[in-house]
């Protein structure tokens, strides 16, 4: 039986070329596709496929927040996302998503076939090609930040949310030398304000997503699962980002930057079945 592939991808170009290289393989049928993520949903929900292919950028809106919704409601489905943007950062939002493969729209047409075949029959692992190399820049990276232990703890006060002077307090040191200890993280990050320093410790791995509780505003469409037992898997995963400088002093307003993952230890292979530890 062969693996029944969706595609979601806004390029009439890529629909027709993958429409073209899955015709030449009979272990792979496209059974739907789609332009939008307004469309997906509902062709998903349709179609039931083992394997669905997504595009980074959509139309009307983002296809890693599609695929992590895809995810959360079908935990057996493979997704494979498709990009033109190469970026480290992309990769490992993609893996911290629970998708299956993450593969370059200008990859080697058989990198494509595998990944999808990957996604058919270990749909919750996950597959990149340049996943050992972004993983070696990610090490280098904090080896190179190497944060100190108490620059660490002021790191994931500021990350809680917490004032300049309520870390002080906390961490039994006066507001000035607090306020050195943030300046040196500002500098080693190459960050202005909290709100930068905190994403790009995010982007660095020297923060992770904070668990929060799964919404119960699911749409219609979210309700059952790929199993069918009627139960809800999305999980909420959020980041409190304090913006500007201002918050330093605890008078600045805060900002909320989202993101989802799916729970429990994941499997990180390559395509030339490469192994890591989970990120």
């Amino acid at each position: 039986m062969p693996i029944h592939l969706a595609v979601v991808d806004g390029q009439t170009l890529t629909r027709y070329g993958l429409r073209e290289l899955v015709a030449q393989h009979s272990d792979i049928e496209i059974i739907a596709e789609s332009q939008s993520v307004a469309e997906a949903a509902t062709m998903v929900a349709a179609s039931r496929p083992d394997v669905v292919t997504v595009d980074v950028t959509l139309p009307d809106g983002d296809g890693l927040q599609l695929a992590r919704e895809l995810r959360g409601c079908y935990p057996d489905l493979g997704i494979v996302m498709l990009t033109s943007q190469h970026e480290d950062e992309l990769l490992f939002r993609a893996l911290e998503s629970g998708l299956s493969a993450f593969v370059a729209k200008t990859a080697p047409l058989e990198e494509v076939l595998s990944a999808i075949r990957h996604a058919a029959v270990a749909a919750s692992s996950f597959t990149a090609s340049g996943l050992a190399l972004a993983v070696g820049r990610r090490r280098a990276m904090q080896d190179r930040l190497a944060l100190s232990p108490r620059e660490t703890e002021v790191l994931r006060l500021l990350h809680d949310g917490l004032s300049v002077p309520v870390i002080a307090s906390k961490m039994f040191i006066s507001v000035s030398t607090t306020k050195t200890y943030v300046a040196r993280l500002y500098e080693k990050l190459g960050a202005t304000n909290r709100a930068q320093a905190l994403m790009a410790a995010m982007h660095h791995g020297l923060i992770q997503y904070q668990r929060d509780t799964p919404s119960h505003d699911a749409a219609p469409w979210q309700a059952s699962s790929r199993t069918g037992s009627g139960r809800r898997h999305g999980v909420t995963r959020s980041l409190a980002l304090v913006g500007t400088s201002a918050a330093d002093t605890g008078t600045g307003d805060v900002a909320e930057a989202r993101a989802e993952r799916i729970n429990g230890t994941r499997e990180l292979r390559g395509l030339s079945g490469w192994a890591v530890p989970p990120v």
